[in-house]
């Protein structure tokens, strides 16, 4: 598919947000920068909405590869929005993308995403109404000496007066499972969702490389990111204060190289488990993009 199909697309159809999505070194980042600009020749001003779960984070660049010289003039939102050492969740993405998003509309301008992170691509593009449920103590030593048959009773119950159909019987495998369904159920009653501005119908473009390709660029790129201070970057964020498990949580560059600063890795055993561990994650990131597409998205993969 090419930029003059997208834009034709666009044209036809009533889409209200455009997604550009892919696996890690894939390039979508690029690609989405240049579709920006070519429909800002054709009058279509474009803004970006970053949907990757790092990169909200202050401070974490190098690791995360934010590369914001490559936006150059383009708006990109979502990004450097939280300190480090904090848990930026789903929730709260969903609730800061709506907010970006309406911003964006507001001043006439286009959106397009653009992220590898299937689940907040997902939160962003399929319409759903998340509520965080924090446990309710109170609520499960209520619940927990009730026999097994009363519990799934009363979550029964629950989701007849809003009018669902039966829960699915993976909630009854345990007591624990259908207490915290219940939790959940209970809490949703409570809570008033806010209504959120998500866009109603999304294009796709999947941006896709052959496995081998992919591979020797996560290589090439990890080589570039130690050179450019990715090791002094986490470095600078331990002696800032944030403790080695907050940035473990987050996972790949942050993981394996806090690992090597607190001695638990070499420096060879780092960068050997980092690659291998980049090349596994860019292949789940493919596993949720085929499963969404299973789920009834439609993806128009190119390949650049």
């Amino acid at each position: 598919m090419t930029m003059d199909i997208i834009k034709t697309l666009l044209k036809q159809d009533n889409y209200d947000a455009l997604c550009v999505l892919g696996p890690t070194a894939s390039g979508k980042t690029r690609y989405a920068v240049a579709l920006a600009r070519y429909l800002g020749e054709s009058g279509k001003v474009c803004e970006i909405l970053s949907a990757d779960s790092r990169q909200v984070y202050r401070g974490m660049d190098i690791g995360t590869g934010k590369d914001m010289e490559e936006y150059g003039e383009i708006p990109v939102h979502l990004v450097d929005i939280v300190d480090a050492g904090t848990k930026y969740n789903i929730f709260e993405y969903q609730r800061d993308f709506s907010q970006a998003y309406s911003d964006i509309l507001s001043r006439g301008a286009f959106p397009i995403i653009c992220g590898g992170s299937g689940l907040y691509i997902e939160a962003a593009t399929r319409g759903y109404e998340l509520v965080e449920v924090k446990p309710n103590e109170q609520l499960r030593a209520e619940l927990e000496p009730k026999p097994m048959e009363e519990l799934i009773d009363i979550l029964t119950k629950l989701k007849a007066e809003k009018g669902d159909k039966p829960h699915n019987h993976t909630d009854f495998d345990t007591k624990k499972r259908v207490i915290r369904a219940i939790e959940i159920e209970m809490a949703e009653a409570d809570l008033a969702t806010p209504k959120l501005t998500l866009p109603n119908k999304t294009l796709f473009i999947g941006v896709d490389v052959d496995r081998d390709t992919r591979n020797q660029r996560i290589d090439k790129r990890l080589k570039a990111r130690l050179n450019e201070g990715m090791v002094e970057e986490v470095k600078s964020l331990l002696d800032s204060g944030i403790k080695p498990e907050d940035l473990i949580y987050y996972g790949l560059e942050y993981k394996f190289v806090t690992q090597y600063h607190i001695g638990e890795l070499t420096y060879s055993q780092m960068e050997e488990g980092l690659a291998v561990a980049i090349h596994q994650f860019a292949k789940r990131q493919m596993t949720w993009f085929r499963g969404m597409e299973r789920k009834g998205v439609n993806i128009n993969w190119i390949k650049i």
